[in-house]
């Protein structure tokens, strides 16, 4: 029974908690940023682009084969960097809007009490003081 024990203490941790609450609104606001990105911000970007989708932006190595019949019978191998590019873009985005949620609440949160310098820096202030005079 010890065992148990022990897990109930760790999970019992304010820090397992706050982290699993941590990563759960997390993934939440992922799907909200990529919302964003792919209904918003992507569409103004293709207009800049001259109609292009950021997905669709790749380099073909090797062109899809195809028979007589129209059958594919070898896929595309390409980069696509475009994809690369709207991970970058989501990246950013989040950042920048966790940055800004962050800020919001240093602002909200009361400013710490100024606690009372150590006896060290009580001691060296005297000895500067001293040595000035």
């Amino acid at each position: 029974m010890g065992m148990m024990t022990e897990f109930k203490a760790f999970i019992a941790k304010g820090n397992v908690v706050d982290l699993a609450v941590g990563v759960v609104i997390g993934a939440a606001f992922g799907k909200i940023v990529t919302a964003l990105v792919d209904g918003i911000v992507m569409p103004m970007l293709s207009m800049v682009t001259g109609g292009v989708s950021f997905k669709d932006w790749k380099h073909v190595i090797t062109p899809a084969i195809t028979d007589a019949t129209g059958k594919q019978t070898a896929a595309e191998v390409a980069i696509r960097y475009g994809e690369f590019i709207q991970v970058c873009i989501d990246f950013l985005l989040i950042a920048f809007v966790i940055f800004l949620f962050i800020k919001a609440y240093n602002r909200m949160r009361e400013p710490a009490a100024d606690a009372p310098p150590a006896e060290d820096v009580l001691l060296l202030r005297e000895i500067r003081d001293a040595l000035k005079k």
